[in-house]
């Protein structure tokens, strides 16, 4: 065996070592967080166990981001808790499949690149709408209470959840719950702050849920506990033939086509996120989207949660010293383990500890420095970014996306079609018309009008350097206010030579023509 290849062998040892090291970490991440997503989406927890695993043995596979994780992610439990209640468990499934089909689509469409341009403001406002949902609704949980009806109801009743946890202190079941979610967050945050350094690869959540189980298991509380099957792998049921074919009617399809576009912004999104914290290869996105679509349609078959890239998990990943994709896939066979062997463990849980590790991310995701980010650029992105929040928990997450894509859209188009003019005169002759930004067809009134508005039998000096952009018909009516101006006894002088070094580099300046150009005869001595 040559020296060369030794090296590489070792090489490919010690690859293997922080590929499982790392494995172990994510696992311990990814436990609590399956089963407390499931739960915050009102379906079983085992539902997101299966989720999580198909995420790590086949998305982890297939990625084009080796050291993403996927699984089920909270961005999602928001639109799923709401297509549960309106149209029953049994449908998730079918929907899930059909939104894996339609991101294989778009990856064989090669639109991969697209969700790219979704701007900060949206990315932003959309994790922070979730945030607070999240952080309403699994308040209530955390006291052993069900959520309210809407994202608003439950953000408005926090206060009646705080009485109903805490006064009066007589020990009822919805006090020992809020005690030990108040006992998890508290363990997450004195470990986040004090862990050792050694230490830092331990999962806070995880010492958390592990806390609040021994307090539970010990003083016999009558709190809720995840409820699982003995037998997870026997509970999976195929959906039969019809409810696929109801699957295929408009309603279905649309709540699909949502799924479908929020899972690949985020998983996308996050893999965007995870190369600007490795060295290594580069994510393929349509590889990527490839993967995420054949994950979700798989998991929507065997009844569990829609699955993206989760940036927590990566973040994980990469940070435990991954080296290739064998540790997200690692991740989801040590998931499969314990729930194929060790289901027991699992049902010792307390719900109202996994909805404290929920409301401690949905704070997390709301990030207020983002918007004192935000605000730095401007008021217009600060506004799409509480536009889209508002949206989202007054009505859904879809339409507060939406709302937020069509704000953006607009404020571009209004920055492209932008015109200022500012008219000053000096001496008793001077007039000095300054036009700056796009000279369109929109705002060709406010052009003429400013135009018609200069004095007769003055010098008027119009200023065109700073143009972004001029279309015809404000070129013809510039021409146009010459020749009125010169019959009124004034001397125009036009920058058209501005204009001619401006058609000359097409990516600054709008579709001119040689001959309009000659057609505004200026006076070269003007300039």
């Amino acid at each position: 065996m040559t020296t060369a290849t030794r090296s590489n062998d070792a090489q490919q040892e010690g690859a293997f070592a922080k590929d499982l090291l790392a494995s172990v970490v994510v696992f311990l991440v990814a436990l609590p967080l399956c089963m407390g997503i499931a739960i915050a989406s009102g379906a079983p927890p085992s539902a997101g166990l299966i989720t999580g695993i198909i995420g790590g043995l086949v998305a982890g596979a297939l990625s084009g981001c080796p050291l993403q994780v996927s699984g089920p992610a909270a961005g999602l439990a928001v639109i799923v808790y709401e297509l549960i209640q309106e149209h029953g468990f049994a449908a998730l499934g079918p929907i899930v499949l059909l939104a894996g089909l339609m991101q294989l689509a778009a990856s064989v469409l090669r639109l991969g690149q697209m969700f790219r341009a979704i701007g900060p403001a949206v990315i932003y406002g959309m994790l922070a709408g979730i945030g607070i949902l999240i952080f309403s609704a699994q308040f209530h949980v955390m006291v052993d209470d069900s959520p309210k009806e809407n994202g608003l109801q439950n953000l408005l009743s926090i206060p009646g959840a705080i009485y109903k946890g805490v006064v009066p202190l007589d020990g009822s079941v919805h006090h020992q719950a809020a005690f030990l979610g108040i006992l998890t967050i508290v363990i997450v945050l004195l470990w986040t702050r004090f862990a050792p350094a050694k230490l830092k690869w331990v999962p806070g959540a995880l010492l958390g849920v592990t806390a609040a189980t021994s307090v539970a298991a010990i003083w016999n509380m009558p709190v809720r506990f995840v409820e699982l099957p003995s037998n997870l792998i026997g509970s999976i049921q195929l959906p039969g033939t019809s409810v696929l074919l109801a699957a295929l009617s408009p309603t279905y399809l649309m709540a699909a086509a949502g799924v479908a576009f929020v899972a690949s912004a985020e998983s996308l999104l996050s893999a965007s996120a995870v190369d600007k914290m490795q060295d290594g290869p580069r994510t393929n996105f349509d590889k990527e989207l490839r993967s995420q679509g054949i994950g979700n349609a798989l998991s929507g078959l065997l009844g569990g949660l829609p699955m993206t890239g989760v940036i927590v998990r990566s973040a994980t990943n990469v940070a435990a010293g991954a080296k290739t994709r064998r540790a997200a896939m690692m991740h989801g066979l040590w998931l499969l383990v314990l729930v194929a062997v060790f289901p027991q463990v699992l049902r010792l849980v307390p719900t109202s500890s996994l909805a404290a590790i929920l409301v401690y991310t949905g704070y997390k995701l709301v990030n207020p420095a983002n918007l004192r980010r935000l605000f730095s650029y401007g008021a217009a992105p600060a506004l799409i970014y509480v536009a889209t929040i508002a949206v989202i928990i007054a009505v859904d997450l879809l339409a507060g996306i939406l709302v937020g894509i069509g704000l953006s859209v607009a404020k571009v188009l209004w920055a492209l079609t932008k015109l200022t003019i500012e008219v000053t005169k000096s001496g008793e002759r001077r007039v000095d018309v300054h036009i700056t930004g796009a000279a369109t067809f929109i705002r060709l009134p406010k052009l003429i009008d400013t135009l018609e508005a200069l004095p007769g039998d003055s010098d008027v000096y119009i200023h065109l350097r700073d143009m972004q952009y001029i279309d015809h018909a404000c070129l013809d009516a510039i021409t146009n206010c010459e020749r009125t101006l010169q019959h009124k006894n004034s001397k125009v002088f036009l920058e058209w030579e501005e204009l001619r070094r401006r058609y000359r580099d097409r990516n600054h300046f709008g579709p001119l023509h040689p001959g309009d150009l000659e057609l505004a005869r200026v006076n070269a001595s003007a300039h």
